[in-house]
């Protein structure tokens, strides 16, 4: 083929490709409200007074442009929860890690593009316990004109699972979430409570249709597992990344993941609940609510309403732990699909990270709940992460300010104990009761392969554990119970058609083998993504350093970030920009 005819073919796919995407634009405006989800009314922040929020749909390759006004009287940001922000970390919404909050009376626009990920995200409040009433569904499409790797479904529905309290958001802001009164389904509490029985979520369906159910946990703080009466799904995408075409009557969603599943109506014609349940597996500290169940309803066409819809059986006891830990260790990649990319072997950082509860000091003249009369800490190798207060880290990281963070996050604890079946017999386990607070950091060449093995500990409780990344899907490479083994375990990894997420449960007792590519410079957290483990500091923060370009090196921030004080003198252009090593 002549040069000039290859060249115009390549120019006129490339001018396709533009054509294909667009700029899609919200306005979010956060303002307080009353509403009555359950007994009793409350004020609540939302956005554009609706709870779920809005849903946000895009097609791969789209920009993204939100505008948010906080009429509300809360601090916010909005989080852009599995989205790669891939050069435009500013955008990543994490309070106090890209960004001061939005105070109120201010706004600010979030623009970002979103490329290589297809399937369903959400969006959240990322200030602690806001994303209770401040979420909704972000769903990507494939560009116009592309398939998606599985028969196209009759119909697409959002269904996010939350949780609800008796009391206003205001007063959750004061101390960690209690056990929630309820948990909601697309926003309704339905017939477990009488004073929202007539309130239920109904999903019309027609016999012999497929329908693509876009399934996320938005809930604060609790696993939640989902089952619709007498039927199978298949789940074919997690956390917006396709999956071999998985086959299960039950799924498992931490807080923050999402499933994406087709269901198809393929039973006799009637009414079935769809229901969900709480996974608690921290039995010792935290109290298993008395009625953990939740109800919406598939309603065939043609159905009588005046029957008795069929019930779901949901997991109990033991059966939790087997349950969860089934479904999520079966799911694998869908290998040569979109965006699909094999495991890279060659690994530059290898971490071990164990994490789970330790305790902090109860301040004098005060009483506390915690083991030994004190307050419950995060921990991640004996580190309790302290959020900066007077900057956020990636501008104290920018504009090269000491005295905010430190880069000194350990490969590994402190000391080699029996993880899972902690005891203090001296000192130094003594110690590991008391991590350690600061705000320390793990510096990341330039697209380095990290490998992270998470261990649960046993310090203070036996609990899974939902641990989230920003800015990156990592690879789950392998699941485990008890002390992870570097030699047996390892060998059992799955470097093949590992599945791909932003947010995995780290197993009660147990371990997580992760590895991902840190090409995206700026700084990301990963953190436990349940809201009361964030005042605990279960946190810990990566700053990915920058490339050998421009193009791969972290830009200056937009000039209406958010700050978090009014002194101009902070916010001036460095002499030097940041470490340009890669």
């Amino acid at each position: 083929m002549p040069f000039p005819i290859q060249a115009f073919l390549i120019a006129l796919l490339f001018s396709s490709i533009i054509a294909s995407a667009a700029i899609v634009e919200h306005v979010f405006n956060v303002e307080d409200v009353v509403v009555k989800p359950l007994c009793q009314e409350q004020m609540i922040p939302s956005v554009n007074r609706s709870l779920p929020g809005p849903t946000i749909n895009v097609r791969e390759g789209d920009t993204l442009v939100v505008h948010v006004i906080n009429n509300s009287t809360y601090n916010i940001t909005i989080h852009w929860h599995g989205v790669f922000q891939r050069n435009s970390p500013w955008m990543d919404g994490a309070n106090m890690i890209t960004q001061c909050p939005i105070q109120p009376g201010y706004n600010f626009t979030y623009r970002f593009d979103i490329t290589g990920q297809e399937g369903t995200l959400l969006w959240h409040a990322h200030v602690v316990n806001l994303r209770a009433t401040l979420h909704g569904a972000i769903i990507i499409r494939p560009r116009s004109g592309r398939p998606y790797p599985f028969p196209k479904p009759y119909k697409e529905v959002p269904i996010i699972f939350a949780q609800w309290w008796n009391v206003d958001l205001a007063v959750l802001q004061l101390r960690p979430a209690p056990i929630a009164d309820a948990f909601l389904i697309n926003g309704l509490a339905g017939n477990t409570y009488s004073c929202s029985k007539n309130r239920m979520y109904n999903l019309k369906v027609v016999q012999g249709k497929t329908y693509l159910l876009r399934i996320i946990n938005a809930a604060l703080n609790t696993h939640l597992f989902f089952k619709i009466a007498n039927h199978n799904v298949t789940v074919v995408a997690i956390d917006a990344a396709y999956t071999t075409p998985y086959v299960s009557d039950v799924m498992i969603l931490t807080p923050g993941q999402t499933v994406d599943a087709l269901l198809t109506a393929d039973q006799p014609i009637g009414l079935y609940y769809m229901t969900i349940s709480a996974y608690i597996s921290a039995h010792p500290i935290v109290p298993v609510p008395t009625d953990r169940t939740i109800n919406g309803l598939i309603v065939y066409e043609g159905a009588a309403l005046n029957t008795s819809p069929a019930k779901t059986t949901m997991p109990e006891g033991m059966n939790q732990i087997s349950t969860a830990h089934r479904f999520s260790s079966n799911i694998t990649s869908l290998v040569g699909g979109p965006h699909w990319t094999p495991v890279p072997r060659h690994v530059d950082e290898k971490m071990f990270i164990t994490m789970g509860l330790g305790l902090d000091p109860c301040p004098l003249g005060t009483k506390c709940i915690g083991p030994l009369d004190q307050r419950y800490a995060g921990s991640l190798n004996n580190r309790t992460f302290a959020i900066p207060q007077t900057l956020s880290l990636q501008e104290a990281y920018f504009y090269n300010i000491s005295g905010i963070y430190t880069d000194d996050f350990p490969n590994q604890p402190p000391l080699k104990f029996d993880y899972t079946n902690f005891e203090v017999s001296g000192d130094n386990e003594y110690k590991m009761l008391f991590p350690e607070r600061k705000t320390s950091v793990k510096k990341l060449k330039f697209n380095s392969t990290v490998e992270l093995i998470v261990q649960n500990t046993g310090i203070i409780t036996s609990e899974s554990h939902p641990m989230h990344l920003h800015g990156f899907n990592f690879y789950v490479l392998g699941y485990g119970f008890g002390n992870y083994d570097p030699i047996n375990d390892a060998r059992k990894l799955n470097l093949v058609n590992p599945q791909m997420r932003n947010t995995v449960g780290v197993p009660p007792g147990g371990w997580v083998v992760l590895r991902f590519i840190a090409n995206n410079p700026g700084a990301w957290m990963f953190h436990c993504h349940m809201d009361a483990h964030l005042p605990y500091g279960i946190i810990m923060a990566f700053i990915v350093q920058n490339g050998p370009t421009p193009e791969t090196s972290l830009q200056p921030p937009p000039s209406n970030l958010p700050q978090c004080t009014r002194d101009p003198n902070i916010y001036e252009s460095p002499t030097t920009n940041v470490d340009l090593s890669y």
